[in-house]
């Protein structure tokens, strides 16, 4: 007698694809489920935000989005208009502002971020009848042609000359131990970042230099 009955064999064979179909089957004729519905997307940064600037003295409350440029809400809500919209990506120096003294292009950074320090920009340094020494200087000097960077220049370097004062070096400063020299090479040097489109560059070292009492 055999080991195994062929007969047998077709039995466990036709077993198995019954059982096969039935569950394929059985998969077939349950219902679809319906896919999550999709929530809505929840946005929690508000659309606007109160602050208070204090700008040239005077202090502002203002209702801002919180991704508005100090440039943008100096110029559109302010209406201080001399801080210039250049490149509007800090490479042309135009919108250079002071804040707490130091020199700032004043598109890169939020007007959110500026709450509780002092800005200044061109309209805060003097007046028409009481100009600072360096808008008199370019006057004098001619440091000008069109006039739009000039806003920026004058404020940049107002911060510069702050900065020799304080003794910061600049790259090309020979000895850092020592007290930092006003020259005309550290002049170029830390007035490059500010661009002037008519090239009126040599008018502009020359009233700097002599607002810092350096021979040109």
């Amino acid at each position: 007698m055999p080991d195994f009955d062929p007969n047998r064999r077709q039995l466990l064979k036709a077993s198995t694809v019954a059982v096969g179909g039935v569950a394929v089957a059985s998969q077939l004729a349950q219902p679809a489920q319906a896919a999550p519905a999709a929530q809505p997307a929840t946005n929690t940064t508000p659309t606007t935000m109160s602050i208070r600037l204090k700008v040239n003295g005077i202090e502002h409350q203002l209702m801002v989005d919180p991704r508005t440029s100090l440039l943008d809400a100096l110029r559109d809500r302010l209406h201080l208009t001399g801080s210039k919209k250049g490149c509007d990506q800090g490479q042309c120096g135009a919108c250079t502002v002071l804040i707490d003294g130091r020199r700032t292009t004043s598109c890169l950074t939020l007007a959110v971020m500026q709450e509780g320090h002092e800005i200044t920009t061109i309209e805060g340094l003097g007046t028409p009848t009481n100009l600072h020494p360096l808008q008199r200087a370019f006057v004098k000097h001619d440091g000008f042609q069109c006039g739009f960077c000039t806003p920026g220049q004058i404020c940049s370097a107002v911060g510069m000359l702050e900065e020799i004062r304080a003794g910061a070096p600049s790259h090309v400063t020979a000895d850092l131990t020592a007290q930092v020299v006003a020259s005309p090479m550290e002049f170029r040097e830390r007035m490059s970042g500010n661009i002037c489109r008519c090239g009126a560059y040599s008018n502009i070292q020359e009233a700097i230099a002599e607002v810092a009492g350096v021979k040109p």
